[in-house]
C-alpha cells in the first residue's frame, strides 16, 4: 500500500507551513510516530506491542533486560513475534540497546507508557474522559505548565456533560434520568477537584488573560452543573407523581417498564404472543342517543350545513347607550356627613365606638377602616385623591386616635374594639396603634 504523503491531502497551492494548526503536529513528530508506531495494524498486534512495552517499564529496580531474561518474561509469546515486536520498537525510538546489549526504554518510550498508563487506569471510571482531563490539567498546574487547549479540552467535556442531563431531564425517561444522576454523582469528585484547581489558577494575579477567561467560564459550567442534581429531583418528583400502582400488589408502573427492560428480544416476542394484534380491535361504546345524533349528522342536509359551516357571524356596533358601572359610596358619604359635624368650633371629641357601630359588623368593619386610613394619611397636607367623595373624606379636618386598650361592645354583631377618639385637627395627639375590630361568636359570614 502506498503511504500517502501530506502534500496530497491539502488544497491544490497550499502547503504545510501555510496551516498554522499543523505547526505544533508537526513539531511533535517523533511522538505521534512513537504512537504511529504502537497503534498501527490489527487490535493484536497492538495489544502484543503495549504488552511488551508496559512489561518492560514496569521494572524499576532494574530497568534494562537482556535477550534471555525477555524471552523468559515473555515465555508465554511466540518467540518470532516476541523478536518482531522488539525490532519494532527499537526501530521507532520506543526501545534502546546499549552497547552491552540490554534493551530499555527510551525516554519517548517511557513517556507514552505512562500516557497509556494513565488512560487505561481511568477505564475502570465511569467516566473516562472527565477523570482523566481534570487529572491532566491538575499536573499541567503543578508544574506551571497549563494551557489554553488543556482548558478547553476539560470546559468542552463539562458543557457535554450539561447538554446530556438536560437531554435526560427533557426526555421525561425515568430510567434516563436515572441513569443520569448516576452520572452525575460518579463524576462529582471529579467536579470538585476541578474547581479546585479553578481557584487556585485564578487566584495567581499574574495568569494569563486567554486562561483567566476560559477558566471562569469553566467556573460557569461547573456551577450549572452542581444545581442539576435539583433538577433531577424535581423531575423524578414529577415522575414519581404519575406513578400508576398495580392494583393493592405493590407493584408500580415503573417497575414493570424495569422488568420489561431487563428482557432480551426472543424473551419480549414470547410475551407479546397473543397478547398484540396485527391490527386494532376496536369496540364500539355508545348509547342509542350518542347513535341518533351522529345519524341526524349524517341524514339531515340541514345538520351537514350548519355543521360545515365555519363563517363568522355579521359585525353588530357595540352598544353606547350603556352607563358605566359605579361604584356606590352612599356609605362613605353618610359617614362623612357625620364626621364634618365633629370639625365644627366647639365640638367634643366622639369615642370611635359611638362612630364605627351601627349596621353589622361589615358596616362598622368598613367605618373602622376608614378611620385608620384618614389617620395614616388624612388631612389638609395629605396625598389624597383630588375629586370625588374620597377625596372629600381623606381633607376632613379630622384627627383620628387609636388607644392600646378595648372596649366591649356585645351588639351589633361587634364583641369589642379598639378604645379611642376623633376629633378637630390639632386637639388630640397623634395615632401610634392598630385599629382592632373583633366580631361576636355567634357573627359567622360578614358579607
Amino acid at each position: 500500500m502506498t503511504e500517502v504523503r501530506l502534500e496530497e491531502l491539502l488544497a491544490p497551492g497550499v502547503v504545510a507551513d501555510d496551516v498554522p494548526e499543523l505547526a505544533p503536529l508537526l513539531k511533535a513528530r517523533p511522538l505521534l510516530s512513537a504512537f504511529s508506531t504502537l497503534f498501527h495494524g490489527s487490535e493484536a498486534e497492538v495489544l502484543m506491542r503495549l504488552l511488551v512495552l508496559r512489561e518492560i517499564g514496569r521494572e524499576t529496580d532494574s530497568p534494562r533486560w537482556g535477550p534471555e531474561q525477555l524471552r523468559q518474561r515473555f515465555a508465554f509469546l511466540d518467540p518470532v513475534k516476541l523478536e518482531t515486536v522488539l525490532r519494532r520498537l527499537r526501530g521507532n525510538g520506543l526501545l534502546e540497546i546499549g552497547d552491552d546489549s540490554l534493551y530499555a526504554l527510551s525516554d519517548l518510550g517511557r513517556n507514552a507508557v505512562a500516557a497509556i498508563g494513565m488512560l487505561v487506569s481511568f477505564s475502570t471510571e465511569d467516566d473516562l474522559e472527565l477523570g482523566f482531563l481534570t487529572a491532566q490539567l491538575a499536573g499541567l498546574q503543578a508544574v506551571g505548565s497549563v494551557t489554553p487547549e488543556a482548558l478547553g479540552h476539560l470546559l468542552g467535556k463539562l458543557n457535554d456533560l450539561a447538554w446530556h442531563f438536560e437531554d435526560a431531564i427533557a426526555s421525561g425517561s425515568e430510567f434516563r434520568i436515572a441513569d443520569a444522576r448516576r452520572r452525575l454523582s460518579a463524576n462529582t469528585r471529579w467536579i470538585e477537584r476541578g474547581t479546585e484547581v479553578m481557584a487556585g489558577l485564578l487566584a495567581d494575579p499574574e495568569v494569563p488573560f486567554d486562561l483567566a477567561r476560559v477558566a471562569q467560564r469553566i467556573g460557569l459550567a461547573q456551577s450549572r452543573l452542581a444545581r442539576v442534581d435539583a433538577a433531577f429531583q424535581r423531575a423524578l418528583n414529577k415522575i414519581e407523581a404519575q406513578r400508576v400502582t398495580l392494583g393493592g400488589s405493590g407493584i408500580s408502573s415503573s417497575d414493570v417498564a424495569g422488568w420489561l427492560r431487563r428482557l432480551d428480544g426472543p424473551a419480549l416476542a414470547e410475551l407479546a404472543t397473543g397478547a398484540l394484534a396485527m391490527a386494532p380491535e376496536l369496540t364500539l361504546l355508545a348509547g342509542g342517543h350518542e347513535l341518533l345524533d351522529r345519524a341526524e349528522l349524517a341524514l339531515s342536509d340541514e345538520a351537514r350545513r350548519i355543521e360545515a359551516d365555519t363563517a363568522l357571524p355579521p359585525a353588530e356596533d357595540a352598544p353606547s347607550n350603556r352607563a358605566p358601572e359605579q361604584e356606590d359610596l352612599r356609605l362613605l358619604q353618610h359617614f362623612s356627613q357625620r364626621l364634618a359635624r365633629l370639625a365644627e368650633p366647639g365640638s367634643t371629641p366622639a369615642p370611635l365606638a359611638s362612630l364605627v357601630a351601627g349596621g353589622g359588623f361589615p358596616a362598622a368593619s368598613y367605618r373602622l377602616s376608614l378611620l385608620a386610613l384618614l389617620a395614616d394619611g388624612g388631612g389638609e397636607g395629605g396625598a389624597t385623591p383630588a375629586d370625588g367623595p374620597i377625596g372629600e373624606f381623606m381633607r376632613l379636618p379630622l384627627d383620628v386616635l387609636f388607644e392600646a386598650g378595648t372596649v366591649k361592645v356585645g351588639e351589633d354583631e361587634i364583641a369589642a374594639m379598639s378604645t379611642g377618639l376623633v376629633g378637630a385637627k390639632g386637639s388630640l395627639p397623634a395615632a401610634e396603634v392598630v385599629p382592632i375590630l373583633d366580631a361576636t361568636d355567634s357573627f359567622s359570614d360578614p358579607a
